[in-house]
Order: structure tokens, then sequence, then C-alpha cells
């Protein structure tokens, strides 16, 4: 029986794609789906809430801890200057619903070049670890937290090469369906978090060098949108899809004019 699509061609690379999308989406309906996805769920909200940390970090601000609640919400905890310029704020609230298609796009980039598979897994595993130690006060950002690291270092270590390819791509795809649908928080400017009214990611944009809210949420979808979509375009794209050229025999001389 012949196979639907030619191995390593474009339609390949787009099923596994398309099935990995699936899977983000469904997996909660699936039987016990919440159960397995509630971890992964955590790191959604993880790569949120490091995204403000990091870039509180960046600007040379202090990042003090990252706080995931059972319900998925969760904040990151960040010292400011006395004279720090009101675009710090305002990009450190906009580096958290940034991080997830950044991160998303980054891994799909990286599901594009086979000898990156491992070592990226094994980069963002050591990330998880690092973080964890450092900066997550919660229990519940502990223990989902390890067992994410726990599913990646054993895919890493004994993953088959399609398994570590997948792997990335579900991440990347995991990442980027999380920044999106998080949609209606962005065009929101206040939210309540363990029973206190605080503003949105893009009510503090908004509060800190203006416009309203709302436009910063279409910056920020469109922005992601770009990202994702060149992500994809890469990683699609024909002429790394083709297979390498064979190589010719250890015992043929090859002579070049």
């Amino acid at each position: 029986m012949q196979p639907l699509v030619t191995p390593g061609s474009q339609g390949e690379a787009i099923g596994r794609l398309v099935v990995a999308g699936l899977l983000v989406a469904m997996l909660p309906a699936l039987p016990f789906g919440n159960y397995l996805a509630y971890p992964f769920f955590i790191l959604t909200t993880w790569f949120h809430e490091m995204g403000h940390g990091l870039t509180a970090m960046m600007l040379g601000q202090s990042f003090n801890q990252l706080v995931i609640f059972p319900n998925g919400s969760g904040f990151a905890e960040y010292s400011l200057g006395g004279s720090t310029s009101r675009l710090v704020p305002a990009a450190i609230a906009a580096g958290g619903p940034l991080a997830p298609s950044v991160v998303g796009a980054l891994l799909i980039v990286a599901s594009a070049h086979p000898r990156a598979w491992r070592p990226v897994l094994w980069l963002v595993l050591a990330a998880i670890l690092v973080s964890t130690l450092i900066w997550v006060r919660s229990a519940t950002g502990w223990w989902a937290l390890l067992v994410v690291a726990g599913v990646l270092g054993l895919v890493a270590w004994r993953g088959s090469p399609s398994v570590d390819r997948f792997t990335l791509q579900f991440l990347g795809l995991l990442a980027v369906y999380s920044g999106f649908g998080d949609w209606r928080y962005l065009f929101t400017q206040q939210v309540t978090m363990n029973g206190q009214t605080i503003l949105s990611d893009t009510g503090a944009i908004a509060a800190a060098i203006g416009p309203p809210y709302w436009f910063w949420a279409g910056v920020i979808l469109a922005a992601s949108a770009i990202m994702v979509g060149a992500a994809l375009r890469y990683a699609l794209a024909d002429k790394r899809l083709r297979p390498p050229p064979p190589k010719p025999p250890a015992n043929v001389l090859q002579f070049r004019r």
C-alpha cells in the first residue's frame, strides 16, 4: 500500500503539523484528556509569566518570583527602579502575552532542523528546571512543571527522531494556541485574580503610555500572527524538505574544477 504523501515532502510536513495542532486542540476532550493536558496547560502559563519576568531582567529590573494558581492563572512579581521610564513597565507588560508566540515560533523553526531536535528539547527541559528552582513559588507550578520536565527528559533520552520532532511541534503549537487563545483577556482592561481586581497586560500598557488597551491587543495579536506565520513559512519551505543528496561511496575520488 502506497503512502498518502511522499516521505519528506511538504505534504507530510504539513500533515504532521496538522496532527500536532489537532492534538493540542482536542486533548482536553479525550478520555482523561483534562488530566493529561493539565501540566501542559500550566506550562502555557509559565510561558506567559516567564515572558514578563525575563523582559524585566533584560531591561535591568528585578524578577522576584513566579506564582501559578491551580486554575491556571498566575503572576510574575518584579521590582522597578525608582527612575525608570514609562516604557519599561509597558514593555514588561507586553512581554507576557508575546512570549508564547515567540517561543512557539522558535520551536516551529527548530522542528525544521533535525540536528536541533534533541538539543532544543534538552534546552527547554533545562529552562523549566532552572526557572522552577529560582523563581517558581507555588505548589502547582512545582509539580506540574516537573511533570512536564520529566516527559521532555524521557523523550529527549529515549525518543526516536520522529517523536523528538513531533514533541517540538506539539510544544510550539501549544504555545501558539495559548497565545491566541488569550485574545479575550487581551481585549479586557481589568481582571480579577485571587480576589483582587488588577489591570490586564494591555490595560497596564495603556496606563503607562496610552493609547487604549484594545489598540495594544490588536498590536500584540498582529505581531504574534506575523511571527508564527514567518516560522511556519520557514519550516515548510520546499528547500528544507528535500532529502539531502546521496553521498558517493568512500572509495570514489571526487575532483573539483
